[in-house]
């Protein structure tokens, strides 16, 4: 069985954009426009259908994989935008339309969360609809490190503000990937340089803390192959070395894994070569940051799958990263009838 832990619903009906353009008016008017109703929002099962029919279930069958887990659009949480309030109620609406996905096509799809941040909100604040998520049968959490947009004012993943969450996903025994949204600040490019940057920084946050002696049981899932870790291995592990502290892969442990959102094969044979593979989950993001067939190739650059099947390891490695790296970072994916087959 092949799960890919990183897909995001991109392709959603129109009418969803209608309304988030309506509330983010609304959330930036200077005289408090009202709100638009929830209740007019108009997404038919039939829309949904056949926006993954053309899309995400087209790409599972031409490329192979069987379960994609399965969260709303990254770019498009928007934790910047209004308040506290709307950041709830534009996370409730994305979290219900996953799960209709999921309804329509159990054996397909499988929700995660995106959570309703805010910034210089405790993150304690998300845990409700967190619960409520894992309550419809959602395996795990997007966790937003910087709810600025791009300016990076929070707290580090470290700090005791994350603590409260960090214990609410022990609870529910849910991962948390970690992923920002879309970026307000100029001088970063969302999808080429702020979604690296996050991903960097966070690891190196969790590097020089004690954050897994305090909470063992915690995961994190850095997408798009860990950002700038993989290639500056030596880097941080000079760092952590030159602090005191252990060796990457034992800092990495069972708290601290990778997805192959990485596009082109040089980059998956490094990844796979230097980052332990137990600590790998494969992942395509699609349909996500890079859309298009690469010239070279003939084929997606989010084709990781054709990456990871030419990558010079062992079948029981390919099985580790495509299935099993994946059913231990996610243990409640064991309630779901997509999996429990195989």
């Amino acid at each position: 069985m092949i799960i890919d832990c990183h897909g995001h619903y991109t392709t959603e009906p129109k009418d969803l954009h209608r309304f988030r353009k309506e509330q983010t008016a609304a959330a930036n008017a200077k005289d408090k426009m009202a709100m638009p109703s929830r209740a007019a929002l108009k997404m038919s099962d039939d829309e949904i259908r056949e926006s993954v029919e053309q899309n995400q279930l087209k790409f599972q069958r031409e490329r192979g994989t069987d379960v994609t887990i399965f969260s709303p659009r990254a770019s498009g949480m928007g934790h910047h935008i209004g308040d506290e309030s709307v950041s709830l109620e534009w996370s409730q609406i994305c979290n219900d339309l996953i799960a209709r996905v999921v309804s329509l096509y159990p054996k397909n799809f499988i929700g995660v969360c995106q959570l309703p941040q805010s910034p210089g909100v405790p993150p304690e604040h998300s845990a409700a609809e967190l619960e409520r998520c894992v309550k419809m049968g959602f395996v795990g959490c997007n966790l937003n490190p910087d709810p600025s947009g791009g300016y990076f004012n929070s707290p580090p993943m470290t700090d005791k503000s994350w603590f409260p969450l960090y214990e609410k996903m022990i609870e529910l025994d849910v991962p948390c990937m970690i992923h920002v949204s879309g970026c307000c600040n100029p001088a970063m490019h969302t999808t080429g340089s702020y979604y690296l940057n996050a991903d960097t920084m966070v690891f190196m946050q969790v590097l020089l803390s004690d954050l897994f002696k305090t909470f063992p049981k915690l995961k994190f899932i850095i997408p798009h192959g860990g950002g700038a870790v993989p290639f500056h291995w030596g880097r941080f592990r000079g760092i952590a070395l030159n602090n005191g502290k252990p060796e990457l892969a034992e800092i990495m442990g069972d708290n601290i894994f990778f997805d192959t959102c990485v596009y082109h094969q040089p980059g998956i044979d490094l990844l796979t070569k230097v980052v332990p593979i137990d600590n790998i989950l494969f992942a395509s993001e699609m349909v996500g940051a890079v859309k298009g067939n690469d010239p070279k190739t003939g084929f997606g650059f989010d084709d990781t799958k054709r990456y990871v099947d030419k990558a010079p390891l062992s079948d029981a490695d390919k099985k580790k990263i495509f299935e099993d790296n994946a059913r231990k970072v996610y243990p409640l994916l064991k309630n779901h009838a997509a999996v429990k087959a195989a």
